[in-house]
């Protein structure tokens, strides 16, 4: 009799935990299905828009349910300029981007397993110092070597902020490797940079990726330096959109044509390097 007087109490417990799980469960499903719809509003918005006319993107009652139109991307596409600097943009970004790994990468590994606190310091300040507050002297600079226009220039600048973007984020990441793999590898025979090399590298390759798919993303969307140092044939893709608003009108349209084109790239970036993005931002975030 005590028996079963004990177990319908316990039974009760076990079942509303079971519905309270659910309903945080119901409730935690529906804020993150509420929150993703509030930030992709806006994306959808503009691929919506792309297919409009400018008159049906400007008119409040066309909503998501219109003729779709292909005239924006065909006219976009065949004044080529947008081909062209997406072009541009992936040759500096691709290029930035991988120079600004070779030298942060170890960089970040030197620091890192050194204790180097104060490198780390001068790192920091130098990612939190606005860039835009070095455009006229870099101008100037820039101008007086003649590479004003080129893309020595745009990948130059990009720099100055993908290397300590990197190194930043990979500093932690390689405080987080177990020291003793290394050891061990240097009891074997291997120099520092030997180990380095053979064993931290490799186990650093999901926050490698991380921090150069950021570095890239960072310069494919930088407007600031390809609007100074750019010219008509080294010119990016946001300095092109800019070109789509002038003082009389603003071509909507094949604005937002452009925009969906060049989201593309980047949103492939992201879903093929998803597993490594985020095992890099996971794993970088412990110590030990």
């Amino acid at each position: 009799m005590s028996a079963t007087v004990t177990t319908a109490p316990a039974s009760a417990a076990r079942t509303a935990a079971l519905r309270r799980r659910r309903i945080r469960s119901l409730v935690r499903g529906a804020a993150i299905t509420f929150v993703s719809l509030v930030f992709a509003l806006p994306l959808v918005w503009m691929i919506a828009a792309a297919f409009k006319t400018n008159v049906q993107v400007t008119d409040p009652s066309v909503g998501l349910w219109f003729r779709p139109t292909l005239d924006n991307f065909r006219s976009v596409i065949e004044a080529g300029q947008i081909v062209r600097s997406m072009g541009n943009s992936l040759l500096v970004g691709v290029i930035s981007t991988a120079l600004s790994a070779v030298i942060a990468v170890p960089a970040a590994w030197a620091v890192g397993r050194f204790g180097m606190h104060r490198t780390g310091s001068v790192i920091l300040v130098a990612r939190i110092v606005p860039a835009i507050s070095l455009l006229v002297p870099w101008y100037y600079l820039f101008a007086q070597m003649g590479l004003v226009g080129s893309y020595t220039v745009l990948v130059l600048s990009h720099m100055f902020v993908s290397v300590p973007l990197i190194l930043w984020i990979m500093i932690g990441f390689f405080a987080g490797l177990p020291v003793e793999l290394e050891e061990a590898a240097r009891t074997d025979g291997l120099s520092a940079f030997g180990a380095f090399w053979r064993i931290s590298l490799p186990l650093a390759a999901p926050g490698t990726a991380t921090a150069s798919l950021l570095a890239f993303v960072f310069s494919w969307n930088n407007f600031m330096f390809a609007l100074v140092f750019a010219d008509e044939s080294t010119q990016t893709v946001p300095v092109t959109l800019f070109n789509f608003i002038s003082y009389a009108s603003t071509d909507w349209g094949g604005l937002m044509a452009a925009t969906t084109l060049i989201t593309v790239p980047v949103l492939l970036a992201a879903v093929i390097g998803q597993k490594y993005l985020v095992a890099g931002l996971t794993s970088g975030a412990t110590k030990g």
